[in-house]
């Protein structure tokens, strides 16, 4: 864990929206208070590492969430390509190749820190019968234990850190005490959850030992989002220093 990291480092702020300039007005907006920013597959495919540039370019930090399998070469290069200053995280899919890869392309860089999704903050126990067949009835088949056999994968491949929602993320911090865990589905008390079935408070979420935690909606929807934003910050630390104590 990077015991060591800010609370106001310790949050993420998803830029789910659809074009550079709706991007650049959130971070306007949020100023100086956000320094940590998540730019997806959504934003990505609007202007892809223009957009990445124009954010560091701020001064701020990104997480390039692409979740990205492919040859190895192909993922090699497209690492190679992103690897710059700012860019703190990145997702990949795949195995042992796909991180080996990704890993060459970082080179001699200790950043960007590779990721992988365990399963997503929209899944729940009842979604392993669709989409694994598996059945959420056997103990060994509910989604903390299959959350921390997936996560053992990742870390095995060769990856950095894991993105782990809800009731997974207390799970995975006893089974692997020094493992990088990326939190999203953060809804503040009394927000909607949406489409995270999983969803956890941020006060639960750093509680329970994630390191970091990704709010789109609740900041992003906000008629104060700089008001919004500090909130959260300020639950990231009274969970820090409850965790400390």
């Amino acid at each position: 864990m990077r015991t060591e990291t800010s609370a106001r480092e310790r949050l993420i702020v998803a830029l789910d929206v659809d074009t550079l300039t709706e991007a650049l007005q959130m971070v306007g907006r949020l100023g100086d208070d956000v320094s940590f920013y998540k730019v997806g597959l959504q934003l990505f495919m609007a202007g892809g590492l223009t957009i990445v540039k124009r954010i560091v370019e701020e001064g701020k930090k990104v997480f390039l969430d692409l979740k990205i399998d492919d040859t190895p070469r192909t993922v090699q290069e497209a690492v190679r390509t992103s690897a710059m200053n700012g860019v703190e995280f990145f997702t990949l899919q795949g195995n042992a190749d796909t991180a080996r890869a990704a890993r060459a392309g970082r080179g001699q860089r200790s950043t960007p820190k590779f990721l992988q999704v365990t399963y997503l903050s929209s899944w729940d126990s009842s979604d392993l019968l669709d989409h694994l067949h598996a059945d959420p009835g056997a103990g060994k088949s509910s989604i903390d234990d299959q959350v921390v056999h997936r996560a053992r994968r990742i870390l095995d491949s060769g990856c950095d850190g894991v993105i782990a929602s809800g009731t997974s993320v207390s799970r995975l911090r006893r089974e692997f005490p020094e493992l990088l865990i990326v939190t999203p589905g953060i809804r503040p008390s009394g927000a909607s959850s949406d489409d995270h079935k999983r969803s956890m408070t941020p006060i639960e979420a750093i509680s329970s030992g994630a390191d970091y935690l990704v709010v789109g909606r609740p900041i992003r929807s906000s008629n104060d989002p700089k008001a919004t934003a500090h909130r959260i910050q300020q639950e990231i630390e009274q969970a820090l220093r409850s965790r400390a104590a």
